[in-house]
């Protein structure tokens, strides 16, 4: 394993101030500000118990994974403890998920005695994925405004049996602005990375054309664009069907900027196949989420890492031993339960205003 890759494995620096969920903190002439965190996890398979209309054979309790349900309690125990531990000990104000089986799943993780307290309400639609698992957005009311939510399929020309995640589209405001939030989970690399980039670049357009819907509606909405694309930010399904940017000095009018792709050049990653690190869980946001006056929301910059995006790598997240030591502690290992989390690390950003007195 290479240099880049070991440094993967470590723990990166969260920032210098002290975090919060939208509570305020002083800097800089006693000016107030609010920050806002935002998270997105790949919860591997969060499947219950309950025979449904999906393929879920393998998560039952007679399965293959004899998913019974004291392995699904500890897989919620240990989703909701991650998640309650993000965002510097705590849970991100805004999270979006994929790899869940249906709303209920939702609603018994953010049930959890962990995540409780924090109120959260789901957005949530049923996707035509042949494996049966959605996406979703958690999120605090007191926070995010929620006006409205949007289910947009995913669909290929060439490939009309095509069965995938829909990108889900959340509309509401945070501290009186309009925000848009993205959440999706694009088509695996299953046969090969050229082979199935087409779909791929179909979960791209089709991001790309809701975006391009929401400003010509509002040019100034603000959007939020996250989730397991299963490629990284240097792809082609990025750069070209979604036309996101990965320099920040490149940014233009209208444009997308990844977050993550800082990290990604430094060699982090969320995920590790054959000892390559992958980052797949990207966040994308609007160019008017960069810079710009301190009084308008925007995306905080870490300035140890000169990075805008966050990896939660903790080490109770990581695989202490065997074959897989040093990769994201999953819950199951060669077909055996090993009672971890989740084969992703989670992602998260902080969104910041100043507060006028």
């Amino acid at each position: 394993m290479g240099m880049l890759h070991r440094l993967a494995l470590k723990a990166l620096a969260i920032g210098a101030l002290c975090v919060y969920s939208m509570n305020t903190y002083t800097l800089y002439a006693q000016k107030q500000f609010a920050r806002i965190s935002v998270g997105f996890y790949n919860l591997e398979n969060l499947f219950d118990t309950i025979d449904g209309e999906n393929k879920d054979e393998e998560f039952l309790p007679n399965g293959a994974n004899a998913w019974t349900q004291e392995r699904y309690q500890k897989k919620l125990a240990n989703m909701a403890s991650a998640i309650s531990q993000m965002v510097g000990g705590k849970a991100p104000d805004v999270l979006g998920v994929c790899e869940i089986e249906n709303r209920q799943v939702l609603e018994d993780l953010i049930a959890h005695p962990l995540l409780a307290p924090y109120g959260y309400h789901i957005a949530h639609f049923e996707s035509p994925d042949r494996r049966g698992i959605d996406v979703g957005l958690l999120y605090r009311a007191q926070i995010f405004k929620f006006t409205d939510a949007h289910s947009h399929p995913v669909t290929l020309a060439s490939d009309p049996n095509m069965r995938t995640r829909d990108v889900l589209e959340v509309n509401g405001t945070i501290l009186g602005e309009p925000v848009n939030f993205l959440v999706a989970h694009w088509p695996s690399r299953a046969g090969g990375e050229q082979a199935s980039l087409q779909r791929r670049m179909a979960a791209a357009l089709t991001m790309k054309h809701v975006v391009d819907s929401l400003r010509a509606i509002s040019p100034k909405e603000k959007t939020i664009l996250m989730g397991d694309f299963n490629d990284d930010p240097i792809s082609p399904s990025l750069t070209e069907g979604l036309k996101s940017i990965n320099d920040e000095a490149k940014i233009q009018p209208n444009s997308l900027f990844n977050v993550m792709a800082k990290l990604h050049r430094s060699g982090y990653g969320t995920l590790a196949y054959q000892d390559v690190w992958n980052l797949f869980d990207n966040v994308v946001v609007s160019d008017n989420l960069i810079g710009g006056e301190s009084t308008n929301l925007q995306v905080l910059k870490d300035k140890k890492n000169d990075a805008y995006g966050h990896i939660f790598n903790a080490p109770f997240l990581t695989q202490k031993t065997g074959h897989y030591k040093g990769y994201p502690f999953r819950t199951f290992s060669n077909g055996a339960f090993q009672n971890g989390y989740s084969d992703h690390y989670p992602v998260f950003i902080y969104l910041v205003k100043e507060l006028r007195k």
